[in-house]
């Protein structure tokens, strides 16, 4: 049984940063290529960064630079650092694992002044 728990969410105004936390269980997060996610409402589902199992990272283009996706192995959890928030980053973020094709429950994120 995956299970993938996220934390951290909540409302920000731009400029500001929040930390995302994505617990996991079932499986171990440092032999797992994982990511986040995010949903805007009426919006389709989008990749934001990717973290591979030798630790090598992907970013989309409007994150990169501002985000850092990373983990703690000895917790089996994976962090999304989210800088500079503009308003377009409000979502719903996911966390993703792709050998097991599991997903959150997601975390509200809101930019606004």
């Amino acid at each position: 049984q995956v299970q993938l728990v996220e934390a951290g969410g909540g409302s920000v105004q731009p400029g500001g940063s929040l930390r995302l936390s994505c617990a996991a269980s079932g499986i171990i997060v440092s032999s797992d290529v994982m990511a986040w996610y995010r949903q805007a409402p009426g919006k389709q589902r989008e990749l934001v960064a990717r973290i591979f199992r030798p630790g090598t990272t992907y970013y989309s283009g409007s994150v990169r630079g501002r985000f850092t996706i990373s983990r703690d192995n000895a917790k089996n959890t994976m962090y999304l650092q989210m800088n500079s928030l503009k308003p377009e980053d409000t979502a719903v973020y996911y966390c993703n694992t792709a050998a097991a094709g599991a997903w959150g429950q997601g975390t509200q994120v809101t930019v606004s002044s």
